[in-house]
């Protein structure tokens, strides 16, 4: 008896689990159909704008086997490295009809340039397959505070052909010359102006701090462009609507969004023109043979971006906390000679008497580099486009000083580390001598009243 009553309970151990895995199976097979409850978070097409069967973006192919990363993206004439541009555009959607206008671009080199590339990633990610040719506002020549004279054409600055080039790896962009060249605007274009920001909810966020909606400004952007209550037709090729930001669209976007290989050679779009490059390249070959010249055998030199003109702001550091701060580094670091990039003589002329009493260090500008017909050509240009010649000799320095919260310091030493990994550089250690290239003095105590905000917001 015993015996028996083992065997029939081993028997219904296993009859059951046997029971209940069929019933599973077969209430697994013949359920009814249902959606899941988290699909209805995924549906976006409503703040698309479109029909529930918005269709998907191509997937982006990935990196090339040799991704460039033998490029010296910190060159001042580096080549543009395409496919990261590529990859981003691969996965926009494309609303034909929607031209973006980037021309409410003002200042000095580090906020013109980042002006028009902030446009730019906004469009792509609207979706715009329109562009106009970026202008660029001059700088009022008597006043340095007055940024907004007459507009000028790209070349003022940049290298048209470039440009174009480099946004050729984006083939769903029409670049147009100008607003009269697009299809359908009529005699009288209407140019709606826009803030990116106002696409999101920013409650509790300071004014300063980068859109921290970009994910979806594209969706609920091209919603706006739909909304019947604006009471203007959806975009189409032969009735576009025209977009142009309000001014002060500069730091909004979080570069380090795209990955590094987007935010380290994004910049790379917009190289200086012809006549700016060789200028500079000029000035610093002649800075070179300066530095063996006075027996500086390797011929290094320190670059130094002295920042006291008269417009200034008032908090950022003084003539005397800059000097004292690069002379220090000079004396450390043993340098000999130094380059000084500033718009007041008067400035260059005391710190260099400074240096030679406190770092024996001699100290040369630019005009003291150039001569004859290069010297002409350099006192032609306005005071922004000599700065861009600085800008090049101190690329090339040993080592860099400058201050924060100078947008040129901090564009300088941003690509300056564009030297330590290339493509895949990683984010700059602010407020540190981290990469061994540049320092800035500057209180980085406070995130956004110091204006650190910059260093997320500015491509390299």
């Amino acid at each position: 008896m015993v015996i028996g009553y083992q065997t029939l309970m081993r028997r219904r151990n296993i009859l059951l689990p046997t029971l209940c895995i069929v019933l599973l199976v077969v209430a697994w097979t013949f359920r009814a159909p249902s959606r899941p409850v988290i699909d209805k978070w995924l549906d976006t097409s409503a703040i698309r704008g479109a029909t529930p069967k918005t269709p998907q973006p191509p997937s982006s192919p990935g990196p090339p086997d040799q991704p460039h990363n033998d490029v010296d993206l910190s060159a001042p004439d580096a080549p543009f490295v395409g496919w990261p541009l590529r990859r981003v555009c691969n996965e926009a959607h494309w609303v034909e009809g929607l031209v973006y206008i980037c021309d409410n671009n003002s200042g000095g080199i580090g906020n013109i340039r980042n002006y028009i590339q902030t446009c730019i990633r906004y469009g792509i990610e609207a979706g715009a397959t329109g562009l106009v040719m970026p202008k660029i506002r001059k700088r009022n020549d008597t006043d340095l505070s007055d940024l907004f004279t007459e507009s000028l054409p790209f070349d003022y600055m940049f290298d048209e052909k470039h440009f174009k080039d480099a946004l050729s790896n984006c083939p769903q962009i029409t670049l147009f010359d100008d607003v009269k060249d697009i299809p359908g605007v009529g005699s009288k274009p209407k140019i709606e102006q826009i803030t990116p920001k106002k696409f999101g909810n920013r409650d509790g966020c300071h004014w300063s701090d980068q859109n921290r909606h970009t994910d979806r400004f594209g969706d609920r952007f091209r919603k706006w462009l739909h909304d019947p209550k604006t009471n203007q037709h959806p975009p189409s090729l032969e009735h576009p609507r025209l977009i142009r930001f309000n001014w002060g669209v500069l730091w909004d976007w979080p570069i380090y969004r795209d990955g590094p290989e987007f935010a380290n050679t994004f910049g790379s779009i917009l190289k200086f023109n012809d006549q700016i490059l060789r200028l500079g390249k000029t000035a610093l070959k002649n800075m070179h043979a300066y530095a063996v010249a006075n027996k500086v055998e390797s011929g290094k030199f320190l670059g130094v971006h002295l920042r006291t003109e008269s417009d200034a702001l008032g908090f950022w550091p003084t003539y005397n906390t800059q000097t004292e701060a690069y002379l220090k580094q000079a004396t450390n670091r043993g340098f000999e000679v130094a380059y000084i990039a500033t718009g007041d003589e008067l400035e260059a002329a005391n710190f260099a008497g400074a240096a030679i009493e406190m770092a024996q260090m001699r100290v040369v500008t630019k005009t003291d580099l150039l001569q004859d017909e290069d010297l002409d050509e350099l006192d032609s240009l306005s005071w922004d486009q000599q700065a861009l010649v600085d800008f090049i000799v101190l690329l090339g320095s040993d080592y860099f000083v400058g201050t924060m919260p100078s947008s040129f310091s901090v564009y300088m030493a941003m690509k300056r580390h564009l030297k330590t990994e290339g493509v895949y550089t990683r984010p700059y250690k602010v407020g540190t001598e981290g990469d061994g290239l540049s320092y800035l003095v500057g209180n980085y105590e406070k995130y956004w009243d110091g204006w650190l905000f910059m260093w997320d917001g500015m491509w390299p």
